[in-house]
């Protein structure tokens, strides 16, 4: 359906990591990210929001309302001009406020990320700023992770001049176990509102929800190891306001680590329940 969202949804995704690394820190070598003071292990939201868009691309691919704004080697601003040319006018024209938003629609039908996440689509052919509906907070690991380096080598060389030195050495980062928790939110609201809502609708909804439990399946590499996701819990609200504060009911999903694993080395080392939902909400595990 093509209607736009009408109820509040919370989530909560737990998702692990095996031999793997989640999400290199590129100012620490690539190690994985790691909070320094506690020793849990972060994800950030870019790196979720990375592998939605690369699922919804490799499903929908450039069906019409569902482009990638951004996209690897596409730049940013070609898209502005797109839809400069869509609403009848040339690239460098300085819109007015009514053309600006005429173009700032165009790229919420037009692209999927832009109406699901939003975007600040103000450089160049000036098309808006768009407050998506759907905000996802950085994960963090149930437990302190270990951060390992493996030293690898290469059966060859890169340069002709060090052919003598017959192989190279290298290394690899990774979490030997890691089971993480994600929260996001959807407003209804940012979606349907008569004048800056995006469209978000319903369709785009269980396309979120696919590309959540389907995202690791399609983005398999040496580099990230195993990674699985494990839960996917889901509040929907009766209205679009919402029926409960959010936070209390992420504290519905309880994750705890069994006593004798210590450390944990896979899922089946903890245990996961979800409590009673209030009034007004009902909850969906995928």
């Amino acid at each position: 359906m093509n209607t736009p969202i009408s109820n509040r949804y919370e989530f909560v995704l737990l998702y692990d990591v095996e031999n793997g690394n989640p999400n290199g820190d590129p100012d620490a070598g690539n190690m994985p990210r790691i909070d320094p003071e506690t020793g849990y292990g972060i994800v950030t939201d870019v790196c979720i929001k990375r592998k939605i868009r690369n699922y919804v691309e490799l499903v929908k691919g450039d069906a019409q309302g569902f482009r990638i704004y951004i996209k690897e080697g596409i730049p940013l601003n070609q898209n502005h001009a797109d839809a400069y040319a869509a609403i009848g006018l040339k690239t460098g024209d300085k819109a007015k406020l009514d053309k600006v938003d005429e173009a700032r629609k165009w790229m919420c039908a037009n692209f999927f990320d832009v109406r699901t996440f939003g975007a600040v689509m103000s450089t160049g052919d000036n098309c808006g700023q768009v407050r998506g509906p759907v905000q996802i907070n950085f994960s963090r690991s149930i437990d302190p992770i270990i951060q390992q380096e493996v030293t690898i080598t290469r059966q060859t060389v890169t340069k002709i001049e060090d052919a003598e030195k017959e192989r190279t050495m290298g290394r690899k980062h990774i979490v030997p176990y890691g089971l993480y928790r994600a929260e996001g939110y959807v407003a209804a609201k940012l979606a349907n509102d008569e004048t800056k809502g995006t469209g978000f609708s319903e369709d785009d909804l269980a396309l979120l929800w696919d590309a959540l439990v389907n995202m690791f399946e399609n983005d398999h590499s040496a580099a990230r190891g195993k990674m699985a996701l494990r839960k996917l819990v889901i509040f929907k609200h009766a209205s679009e306001l919402g029926n409960a504060p959010s936070h209390k009911l992420f504290e519905l999903v309880k994750v705890n680590r069994k006593a004798e694993a210590n450390p944990p080395r896979n899922y089946s080392d903890y245990i996961t329940s979800v409590g009673n939902a209030p009034e007004g909400v009902e909850i969906i595990e995928k």
